[in-house]
């Protein structure tokens, strides 16, 4: 069985030049492989045996056999999104830039994989009772959709200001949606009592190997694809709400790249992880800030994606809301794609130059691209305002 130890490994984030180190444990879950830890049918959580047919089971890493099996059920299932090249961006940026085009995924995002990969595994008698999910979006429509392709009702916890069209879409796909206002209440304390409630089954954005592992499925194609171009990625940037994906994605990355880093990107008002890996422990946001990236203003980083990315990131960067619309444009203009605010922030790290990139081979998660015509319009408008006064200033 293997076991991700606790080192101190020091972690550097480029963006604020600051060292993180582990000093202080944190008080939660082991990591531990999870197909070895089912197969033996305990775990160990928080110093005690947690047997086989505790919820508990799942609060684990996945290894990378519960990602390859994720993948092939998701196979003729989900979409393998493109990984997308442009040969005159790289010559401008001195490197190779590969952008994960994940809003070409099933409901528009790479959420769909992790909650297809969870309901799918829901046996009949829990199918009945139904499930419940919280998140501002992309996880919502996620969920709708599994849960109506396997058969099951789906109810959904969402922020009274989150995006319209992600309400809008979450209902067309069958879910019933409960609202809370953020600066009152925490989605999963909504969550939770709902689903006590209503005997529903949670199916979380992060904290669940089965979710972690169908996000990991991104992660696997990424290494595929870019093999496949005769590319091995030296740097892969990821978005960080709570964590999931990049966890995920380093844990894939580790065994199948170890040379590759993994860094996560998150909105500067909403470092939580960035802050939380300094700290040694979980730190939540502030109340009350605000981002054009709904899909990862997240609290605080998930217990068990934070135990697993204070063990296996490169570091954390900060990107600002403006450099998200710069980001934004640019793969319109580039690319000819259009991702959402926080499935750009990625993007936005490499273009801003939040890392060194020259004459490396850099990765990018675009995890969904969820924006309403005229939210993204008034981006690309901002952006493009922003290239003119940076222009005239000559910078």
């Amino acid at each position: 069985m293997r076991l991700i130890t606790r080192a101190y490994t020091a972690y550097i984030d480029i963006s604020a030049i600051a060292v993180i180190s582990k000093r202080d444990p944190v008080p939660s879950i082991s990591i531990l492989a999870g197909a070895s830890a089912v197969a033996k049918g305990v775990f160990r959580v928080n110093g005690e045996d947690v047997h086989d047919d505790s919820p508990d089971r799942w609060l684990a890493a996945p290894a990378l056999d519960d990602v390859e099996d994720a993948a092939r059920a998701l196979k003729n299932v989900a979409v393998e999104t493109p990984l997308l090249e442009n040969v005159e961006v790289n010559e401008v940026l001195f490197s190779r830039l590969l952008v994960k085009a994940e809003m070409a995924q099933r409901t528009g995002s790479f959420k769909f994989r992790g909650a297809y990969n969870r309901i799918r595994q829901l046996d009949d008698a829990a199918r009945a009772r139904g499930v419940i999910a919280y998140s501002s979006g992309n996880h919502a429509q996620a969920v709708a959709c599994a849960a109506r392709m396997m058969g099951t009702k789906s109810l959904i916890v969402m922020p009274s200001d989150a995006p319209s069209n992600k309400m809008v879409r979450t209902r067309e796909l069958g879910a019933e949606i409960i609202t809370y206002n953020r600066a009152d209440e925490t989605r999963e304390d909504v969550a939770e009592r709902v689903s006590a409630e209503r005997d529903l089954v949670m199916v979380p954005p992060n904290e669940d190997l089965r979710v972690l592992a169908g996000a990991g499925t991104v992660a696997l194609e990424l290494v595929r694809q870019s093999g496949a171009l005769g590319a091995v990625p030296d740097i892969v940037l990821v978005p960080c709400g709570g964590g999931g994906l990049t966890a995920a994605t380093a844990l894939v990355f580790r065994e199948l790249s170890p040379g590759t880093k993994v860094f996560g990107v998150e909105p500067e008002l909403f470092d939580d992880t960035l802050r939380s890996l300094q700290a040694g422990r979980r730190v939540a946001n502030p109340k009350g800030r605000r981002t054009i990236c709904d899909a990862i203003m997240t609290d605080i980083p998930g217990e068990l994606t934070f135990s697993i990315n204070r063990e296996l990131l490169s570091g954390v960067l900060t990107v600002s809301d403006d450099d998200v619309r710069f980001a934004m444009k640019f793969a319109f203009d580039q690319f000819k794609i259009v991702i959402e605010p926080g499935a750009a922030v990625g993007l936005a790290a490499v273009l801003r130059g939040k890392i060194d990139i020259k004459g490396k081979t850099i990765a990018v998660v675009a995890t969904g691209g969820n924006v309403d015509a005229e939210r993204f319009c008034t981006a690309l408008g901002a952006a493009a305002n922003l290239e003119q006064r940076e222009h005239q200033n000559g910078t």
